[in-house]
């Protein structure tokens, strides 16, 4: 008997170690391969060849991006198209192969890459992006291109600009007519972080200066052809200092690169570091912090006060029922016969709570997701794409909250709530959005979305989201309807006459300041990242000022219900989703504001597509920031009257 124990615990130990074994090579392997999707390194041995990939030719000045080769630039033997995700293409990029070829720690000097004759249209759509400002972009293992520029005000102070301009408009010595020069001749700096035993090296950075120059050469344009400006044979490097390629009908543009290979300190997980710490100093942290603890304490305040409040109205009420006094109600507890009773326009109210929530949801699961690392900018698409879905996914509770919110009114028809919920909100956005995709048609710009991407997008509104509305409303119908704490008279009360500041439109409008300042100044890096084509990649700050934001919305529209109940008047439910929803209102007007003041847009199709876009943008928030305020509220009334004792 002693002697089975023996074996079985012996059994045992071999069982548990071989497992421990197990446990630990899987971990080490997991350890070792685990990488965020799309992003994993890729090691390169001397001499392997480095594909550099062409993206869309932007501009702030226009909004509007073009493809790469929507100018006559060097074609390669074919043009191949990236797998591009939903957000890249909805985004306007568009990646192709290009006919520029590195080779690791192979440097190259005054490589020939096409010899361009200009006519008159080619050299009209050159100077075009040239007067917008139109910037090159290139992608090389997965890191964008982009030009060092030293900042005059701080020394040994690099500023990354993204992408090369096409070229400029300068004017010769002597002479006071303006001429267009491009940028003809790129001298690329590879960076690139090599392992001092396996003699693998990785790419940290990509780097350019871009030139304008004429080249000249003798006799004859063959393939053999030896340039006099830029030789490698006589070490002749392209400067400044040389002639500049002007633009024009007939001239001859002779496109050249060198690449030069820097070893760098810097690790492969460190090296979008560079790209994101771009022009924001501390002054910029220290005004967000700043603001967020301002926002925190007005909130803390304002909390302190309601309870202190209410915890005095709550004794006073009850105590009052307690002696038996005959005295007149007064405040808040004097409508408790109709606060409760169904708003004006009840579908309207639920499908807006419904796909609130929904955005709700939405915003929380994807700064989650970034928080963590997962939507970081080097996955180009990946935020818009998991926005895209989550929304599509939300749907189910958006179509949960608002069958459960129509049940409460005594809705009987669930189908047409979630008919409403379906279409309501994602339809206005359609057509808005369909308008100015027209419009970038029009213009001829990649940024105008494919038919393939447009089908996709319904089909995903139509074959996945509308079904789950349903589905939400479907379950959220059949749950309990929402029990009133109190009995709502049949005869409703008549409103007395409300004081100046109780004014609707007065109370809504004053409401929407304190959410306002919760996230104007993020916003203001939002709107940046946006439309001046800068990463944006503070997802914590952004996560806490949301956090701000929902305390905000909460508190202020709960103080103002708070009074509007004090002051007799019962019509809360509208008021309450308006009066957060109206930050919406500044959001809007804060657009307005960064465009004649941030951004140098000139064609009226570009101003159309800011205010388009930032239409839509503050119709979500307003969405949003109105059903916060109004669960809010809707938690605050049941609260308050379940509390005190109703005769």
């Amino acid at each position: 008997m002693a002697r089975g124990a023996l074996a079985f615990q012996h059994q045992r130990r071999r069982w548990i170690s071989l497992c421990l074994l197990l446990f630990f090579f899987v971990h080490v392997d997991v350890a070792r391969c685990f990488y965020l999707p799309g992003v994993a390194p890729q090691d390169f041995q001397l001499g392997n060849e480095l594909k550099v990939k062409v993206n869309k030719l932007t501009s702030t000045k226009t909004q509007l991006p073009y493809s790469y080769y929507s100018l006559p630039y060097c074609l390669p033997e074919k043009i191949v198209d990236s797998a591009e995700n939903l957000g890249e293409v909805l985004r306007g990029d568009r990646i192709e192969n290009s006919p520029y070829v590195f080779k690791m720690r192979e440097p190259q000097m005054c490589n020939v890459l096409c010899r361009v004759t200009l006519d008159a249209k080619t050299a009209k759509a050159f100077k075009e992006k040239i007067d917008d400002e139109y910037r090159v972009n290139m992608i090389l293992d997965n890191l964008p291109l982009v030009v060092p520029i030293r900042r005059p005000d701080q020394e040994n102070s690099i500023v990354y600009q993204h992408g090369f301009h096409v070229g400029l408009r300068g004017q010769y010595a002597g002479s006071k007519e303006e001429k267009h020069f491009i940028h003809n001749h790129l001298t690329f700096t590879v960076k690139i972080h090599k392992d001092p035993v396996t003699e693998l090296s990785r790419i940290v950075g990509f780097e350019v200066r871009p030139f304008s120059i004429r080249h000249v050469y003798d006799g004859q344009w063959n393939e053999k052809t030896r340039l006099k400006t830029c030789d490698p044979h006589a070490k002749a490097l392209v400067t400044n200092s040389e002639t500049p390629q002007e633009v024009e009908d007939k001239k001859e543009i002779i496109f050249t690169y060198d690449v030069n290979f820097e070893e760098s300190d810097v690790k492969w997980a460190s090296r979008w570091d560079t790209y994101l710490l771009m022009a924001d100093d501390q002054i910029h942290w220290f005004s967000i912090v700043n603001s967020l603890m301002i926002v925190l304490f007005l909130s803390g305040m304002v909390a302190m006060i309601m309870l202190r409040t209410l915890y005095r109205d709550i004794s006073k009420y009850n105590q009052l029922e307690t002696q038996e006094e005959a005295q007149e109600e007064t405040g808040w507890k004097l409508v408790h016969g109709d606060v409760f009773r169904p708003p004006s326009n009840p579908d309207l109210l639920c499908v807006y709570a419904g796909t609130g929530v929904q955005f709700f949801g939405m915003i929380v699961v994807t700064m989650m997701f970034a928080v963590l690392g997962f939507l970081s900018p080097s996955n180009r698409g990946g935020l818009m794409t998991a926005m895209l879905l989550l929304w599509v996914f939300m749907g189910l509770f958006a179509g949960y909250f608002a069958a459960r919110l129509y049940k409460m009114f005594k809705g009987a028809e669930w189908k047409k709530i979630a008919l409403k919920t379906a279409f309501f909100f994602p339809a206005t956005v359609f057509a808005i959005f369909f308008v100015l995709n027209a419009l970038i048609w029009g213009q001829k710009s990649s940024g105008a979305v494919p038919f393939g991407t447009m089908f996709a997008l319904v089909f995903l509104w139509f074959g996945i989201s509308v079904p789950l509305v349903f589905v939400g409303s479907y379950v959220g119908f059949r749950k309990p309807a929402i029990e009133d704490p109190v009995k709502t008279n049949k005869i409703p009360r008549q409103i007395p006459e409300q004081a100046w500041y109780m004014n609707p439109a007065f109370s809504i409008l004053i409401g929407g300041i304190l959410p306002f300042g919760a996230v104007f100044i993020e916003l203001f890096f939002i709107l940046t990242s946006i439309w001046l084509q800068q990463f944006y990649y503070i997802f914590g700050f952004l996560f806490i000022v949301f956090l701000i934001l929902i305390v905000t919305c909460a508190e202020i529209t709960i103080v103002l219900c708070y009074f509007q109940l004090c002051s007799e008047d019962y019509l809360w439910w509208w008021r309450s989703y308006l009066t957060s929803g109206s930050s919406a209102l500044y959001l809007f007007l804060y657009a307005a504001f960064y465009f004649f003041t941030k951004l140098e847009i000139t064609k009226p199709v570009s101003g159309m597509l800011y205010f388009g876009y930032m239409l839509i943008a503050s119709y979500a928030f307003f969405v949003l920031t109105g059903t916060i305020g109004f669960y809010a509220c809707f938690w605050f009334t049941r609260l308050i009257y379940s509390s005190v004792k109703i005769d």
